[in-house]
């Protein structure tokens, strides 16, 4: 029996740290309504030095308007990381709302760290760090700059 209850404290003490190591965050970018094409949109993740860690998603699948993304491609390419497999769907039209879920480290919570979004429209203009916002514990919610009306990020 001891040594049953020896395995399960065990197998607890090595599981529960992993569940608590990540959240589940919930980003959410309504874009203002406008006509026109649909906007290219990099959402990634910056320290509190303001330097790139990384890409949480871009919307966009030509690849030749990425390059309009100034900020979040200025920020990979330093950090030696424009890979896109698994992280990348299509535009985002006027009007709509881009959600995206991102597993972060605890640790990243409340520790300075911001989400961006850059966008660009083609025949429209591009807003590097359209919307900036803090990387929290309690939900938060601020206004784009650009084609970005409201960014929220949830947990």
């Amino acid at each position: 029996m001891k040594k049953l209850a020896a395995m399960l404290m065990l197998a607890t003490a090595l599981v529960t740290p992993s569940m608590a190591m990540a959240r589940d965050v919930t980003i959410e970018a309504q874009l203002v309504r406008y006509s026109g094409n649909a906007a290219y949109l990099a959402v990634y993740l910056t320290d509190a030095a303001g330097t790139f860690q990384q890409t949480l998603w871009v919307a966009g699948r030509k690849t030749r308007y990425l390059g309009e993304l100034r900020g979040w491609v200025q920020g990979a390419s330093k950090a030696g990381s424009i890979t896109l497999d698994g992280i990348s769907g299509a535009s985002v039209g006027g009007g709509q709302t881009l959600t995206v879920h991102a597993d972060l480290a605890d640790a990243l919570i409340d520790a300075g760290y911001q989400i961006h979004v850059d966008s660009a429209v083609e025949d429209g203009g591009a807003y590097t760090d359209d919307a900036v916002i803090n990387l929290g514990s309690t939900p938060a919610k601020v206004d784009g700059t650009g084609y970005v009306g409201t960014l929220s990020v949830s947990m």
